[in-house]
């Protein structure tokens, strides 16, 4: 299961490039730049933090099922007859939560069975690990059994990295880029920046690993991490489990981060022991000085972390974030006021505990310890209550320990072992649309309309032992610390602090019926796409932009605010198109604030001067050959790796997205498709920008690292202003935008 070959050999040669890097670097090192020097294609000198680019080569790849279709429909135009490094596919976003969890799974495997098929069938092929739906989420099922200390992989999702709980370097990737690394090339990305988090004292009482991390979004926001990996260290690491600190990892993504990661202690040894990895755990101990930083810059952090932030953890006391973004901070005992200041609702509609953030047995756990004081007490739940455990493994260890038992008799439902409601496959049935109402959770993202398609839905992020706590309570304005709940006999009582052991005393449970290892035998294997699926398409290179195809462009939207990939391709009820570009594109941009109309998802034809939606309005200017560009503010792309965020836009004629600034896979994902990634080099430069303007972009001829780029804006007026815009393109990625995208440069190179 966890290629302890490859371990083997990756640790072997380790020492040897990390003393190869001291001799460049000169000085100790952290413990992100002893994985990432391990995973050099070349180790020549020391590479310029947020400004080189570099080639690495991954250990292995993980794609979840709506990504992984668009991964495998590109990597079957590559040529190659198998993946050249171990990699799975996790059938996990394709399920709706509807009733429960055997009726949704059954639901799922009926309307999503094509694509389960292609998967599987794309999987027998190519030669990858194949994880059936309900097995698990891709985080949950990597971390029990694929993740080790100092790997590095990369995961077609955003919270990859929650394989850092186990010390791994795990990024967060289109699926073009998971397509080159399967294709045997190397990845390639800037030279992170390394902010470090010193963790001192040891948490207690409510406070939670969940804690840690969203007083690292407070600190950071929601682009503080971009370019930088987040690496945690101090003695109050090792305090925490390993799947603690895979939540705080996990959660790393809210902030921009590359990833986060934490150096290799004992509760790495325990859980890779647990989780039948005694060969990893062994070896990892044998190399374990090259799994944790330097003690030199342990004593003098100032000088090798860009940024320190400073956590005390015996003084986190439990916080809850939210609505719309997951960096407005505030302690649970302060939300109840600022909802009613806000005019929030203050009752409850719906608590959810799980997801890929939360869900291990040390979650469950802790979570069930409240439930059971409720239960005692003669209560349920006020509010619908849904739990969902990470892995067919968890699943089956809760129901072993009783855990499931507890939630389901204060009223819980249980769903399928998948993501649920976290990304918005939820088929909610008690709000109308429009219908302004708070819901709880302990998922990992919060933005506008992302859990159930309603962008009137208030939705808060927490613990799940908070967020039991409040399902009881059914209200925001609960603090379990100091407020009382009331017995089924009248009398009052306080809610003990939660408890609740890392791991399974009897062990895990595990069962592995769900996953399908990579086939032997693969001459005979078809893939499974026919010409008439609404569902799947093959895939048609795009063309090549020309000099001609950046004159007077049309903006098709002016981005004001917030423009997450939710927003330019939701998800939801739109996952089931994700392997069908056609289809899928009808979603473009419609969640997105237009400045030009003050309408979400509206824009103005300018060939005819008609307002309408905006993927009607791009399909307009494609069939009439009408190329066009998007203006967009700060943090552009920022949320999940969904490369449809890119190619949605380069398949409608976008041929330039013009940025105050950009997430980095987002940025990454439109230069993969062979769109224009630029950036106002004076960002006051957006307000020029009028709705009837015709863009002209300048400098392509002499497109190169660090070239400026000019674009003039022709007003209907027959006045014009210039500005000047940065890209942070290298001579490869130019090569990619020439070629028309990074596939048609791979083609080309057969």
């Amino acid at each position: 299961m966890s290629d302890f070959e490859v371990i083997r050999n990756y640790y072997s040669q380790m020492p040897e490039k990390i003393e190869q890097a001291r001799a460049i670097l000169n000085r100790s090192m952290t413990l992100t730049e002893k994985i990432l020097f391990s995973h050099l294609v070349k180790i020549k000198k020391e590479p310029k933090r947020t400004k080189s680019y570099v080639e690495l080569q991954p250990d292995r790849v993980a794609m979840q099922d709506a990504t992984a279709q668009m991964a495998l429909l590109q990597f079957a135009l590559t040529g190659r007859p198998k993946v050249a490094v171990p990699s799975t596919v996790h059938c996990d976003h394709l399920i709706q939560a509807r009733v429960g969890k055997d009726e949704d799974l059954e639901y799922a495997n009926e309307v999503s069975s094509e694509v389960f098929s292609f998967l599987k069938s794309a999987s027998a092929k190519y030669g990858l690990g194949f994880w059936k739906p309900g097995a698990g989420i891709i985080h949950q099922v990597v971390l029990e059994n694929y993740a080790f200390p100092g790997g590095m992989m990369i995961g077609t999702d955003s919270h990859t990295p929650n394989a850092g709980g186990l010390g791994m370097v795990a990024i967060g990737v289109g699926g073009a880029d998971a397509m080159e690394v399967m294709a045997g090339l190397p990845f390639t990305i800037k030279w992170p920046g390394i902010i470090g988090v010193h963790l001192t004292g040891e948490l207690s009482g409510w406070a939670s690993a969940k804690d840690v991390i969203l007083k690292v979004c407070e600190e950071l926001t929601v682009k503080g991490g971009t370019g930088h990996i987040v690496e945690y260290f101090g003695p109050g690491a090792s305090t925490i489990s390993s799947t603690g600190k895979g939540t705080i990892c996990n959660m790393g993504a809210e902030v921009g981060a590359t990833t986060s990661l934490f150096p290799y202690d004992s509760s790495m040894d325990d859980y890779l022991r647990a989780t039948n990895r005694s060969e990893v755990a062994d070896i990892a101990k044998e190399y374990s000085e090259y799994l944790v930083p330097d003690a030199e810059v342990e004593a003098n952090p100032g000088q090798y972390y860009d940024r320190i932030i400073e956590i005390n953890l015996s003084e986190l006391v439990p916080a809850i974030v939210g609505p719309h973004t997951p960096d407005l901070a505030r302690p649970v005992s302060d939300l109840g006021d600022e909802a009613r200041e806000n005019g929030w609702p203050t009752d409850i509609q719906a608590a959810l505990i799980g997801s890929c953030t939360n869900s291990s047995y040390e979650d469950m756990e802790r979570a069930s310890s409240i439930a059971l004081q409720a239960r005692s007490a003669g209560l349920k739940s006020k509010v619908q209550f849904m739990v969902t455990p990470g892995s067919d493994t968890i699943d089956n260890t809760i129901r072993r320990d009783g855990q499931m038992q507890i939630f389901d008799d204060i009223g819980g439902t249980v769903l399928a072992n998948a993501c649920g409601p976290c990304i918005g496959q939820w088929k909610r049935d008690d709000i109308d649309s429009g219908d302004v109402n708070s819901i709880v959770s302990s998922y990992n993202r919060n933005f506008s309309g992302r859990n159930d398609g309603n962008h009137q839905t208030l939705s808060f992020l927490t613990s799940p032992e908070i967020v039991t706590a409040m399902a009881i309570a059914g209200s925001l304005d609960f603090n379990p610390i100091t407020d009382k709940l009331t017995a089924e006999d009248g009398s009052e009582f306080l809610l003990e602090p939660p408890e609740g052991d890392q791991l399974p005393e009897n062990g895990f449970l595990f069962n592995l019926e769900g996953f399908i290892p990579p086939s032997e035998d693969s001459d005979s294997v078809d893939l499974e796409v026919s010409p008439e699926s609404r569902r799947l398409q093959l895939l048609e290179p795009f063309v090549a932009t020309s000099k001609k195809d950046l004159e007077d462009l049309p903006i098709l939207v002016k981005v004001k605010g917030k423009c997450t990939t939710d927003h330019i391709s939701p998800a939801g009820v739109w996952l089931q198109f994700r392997g069908h570009l056609d289809n899928i594109s009808d979603n473009c941009y419609i969640g997105a604030h237009n400045s030009f109309t003050e309408e979400q998802g509206t824009a103005i034809n300018q060939l005819d001067g008609n307002k309408g939606k905006i993927p009607k309005v791009a399909r307009s200017y494609f069939e009439n050959k009408q190329p066009w560009a998007v203006i967009a503010d700060v943090n552009y792309g920022e949320g999940s790796s969904r490369e449809h965020a890119a190619m949605s836009p380069r398949f409608l004629g976008c041929k330039a997205v013009i940025a105050r600034s950009m997430a980095r896979i987002a940025e990454t994902n439109l230069k993969k498709q062979g769109v224009l990634p630029l950036i106002f080099a004076d960002e006051s430069s957006w307000d020029l920008l009028r709705v009837d303007d015709r863009l002209t972009i300048k400098g392509t001829d002499e497109l190169g690292p660090n070239s400026k780029v000019t674009v003039e804006a022709k007003h209907s007026d027959g006045t014009m202003d210039t500005f000047v815009c940065n890209h942070s393109m290298d001579e490869l990625q130019v090569e990619w935008f020439k070629a028309g995208s990074a596939l048609n440069y791979l083609r080309s190179k057969n």
